[in-house]
């Protein structure tokens, strides 16, 4: 239990540690984006692999949940997207293929890409018309994982690969969909009105 406890509790440190990093324009622009989807009916399309496209599906949640037009990539009912659509693109190396790849399709269309990772100057950060960047550990970047491991101390062992950046965008997502609740004036009833209520 001692690398349990170890692991949980800089885990939650990094989180923590990881708002003074988050840029407050970033995330403002990023919200911003959404309400103006909300408000214009557009559609918001969130695309990750892996660990990260788990992320991307719980905030894909929280956004039906609000009344968004909100689709998965990967799930057989994604309608085309239109020019103006919003994609948001998870990628903690910002070098996933599967995600690159689409969000470059989506640009192809108009569609307009935010992506949430930790190297902007990387492939997903070039095509993106917004990055949020969030600190975290890549899982093929040792050289990198110098400077996050400096920042509250987290090894391997404590948190392998994607772990940091994972937890991370997780809460900052659901952060986000606490200020579009105040932004939107929608309640936790509001929201409950939206939760399947077919369930086994």
């Amino acid at each position: 239990m001692e690398v349990f406890k170890e692991s949980y509790a800089l885990i939650t440190k990094f989180v923590t540690s990881a708002l003074h990093y988050i840029r407050e324009g970033e995330v403002e622009s990023f919200i911003k984006l959404l309400v103006s989807a909300y408000r214009e009916g557009r559609k918001v399309l969130v695309i990750g692999a892996g660990r990260s496209g788990l992320v991307g599906r719980a905030f894909a949640m929280r956004l039906m949940h609000l009344g968004f037009h909100v689709y998965v990539l990967g799930e057989t009912i994604v309608p085309a997207l239109n020019p103006k659509d919003i994609v948001i693109a998870i990628s903690g190396s910002g070098r996933t293929k599967l995600v690159v790849t689409a969000a470059e399709v989506a640009k192809s269309v108009g569609a307009y890409v935010a992506s949430l990772t930790t190297y902007p100057d990387s492939p997903l950060g070039k095509v993106s018309d917004l990055i949020i960047q969030i600190p975290g550990r890549s899982k093929v970047s040792a050289e990198d994982d110098y400077n996050v491991r400096q920042l509250v101390g987290i090894y391997e062992p404590l948190a392998p690969l994607g772990t940091l950046f994972e937890v991370t965008a997780l809460v900052f997502l659901d952060s986000v969909i606490s200020e579009l609740m105040r932004l939107l004036g929608k309640t936790e009833d509001d929201l409950k009105k939206m939760h399947a209520n077919i369930e086994i």
